[in-house]
């Protein structure tokens, strides 16, 4: 599959001008179905004081908004960096068909935007991460699984 340059220019015009609104870092997406925008997101992490919001992951908001649905197949996103691992999480749980990025990783780390930790940490077992991180109660926390797999009208995903 091909990428067309003009929804990679529209992200890249996204996140200049969302630095220079200071509205937040270097980033913008774009979201796009059968040949057409659906939605569009940048980089709002210092202005929600929202962790998660990334323009990858704002501009999956948006386009699931738009659509009324929480899965993107058949759609394809366009970003202006190379996703880090949270929004890379999030465009495949979206479900989206393609991913075409503008600048590497690599990029982004001499700019300050360093994800290799974050890498580094998912291969690490346990015991040897910068964050604790311990199962409990996993017999109590099991019933929730029991409850969804016996709801008759779930909607898997």
């Amino acid at each position: 599959m091909q990428g067309n340059p003009i929804f990679m220019q529209q992200a890249i015009a996204l996140a200049t001008e969302n630095v220079l609104s200071d509205r937040g870092g270097p980033f913008g997406a774009v979201i796009v179905g059968d040949g057409k925008v659906i939605a569009t997101g940048v980089n709002l992490v210092t202005a929600t004081h929202d962790p998660t919001a990334h323009a990858e992951v704002t501009a999956i908001r948006n386009a699931c908004a738009a659509l009324k649905s929480f899965q993107l197949t058949g759609c394809q996103i366009y970003t202006s960096c190379e996703p880090c691992p949270m929004c890379l999480a999030a465009i495949y749980w979206a479900r989206c068909e393609a991913i075409f990025y503008g600048n590497t990783a690599a990029d982004a780390a001499d700019t300050g935007f360093d994800d290799d930790m974050l890498y580094d940490e998912m291969t690490r077992p346990h015991g040897q991460r910068r964050i604790t991180i311990t199962s409990l109660l996993r017999d109590e926390a099991l019933s929730s699984f029991s409850a969804w797999k016996a709801h008759a009208t779930r909607i898997d995903y």
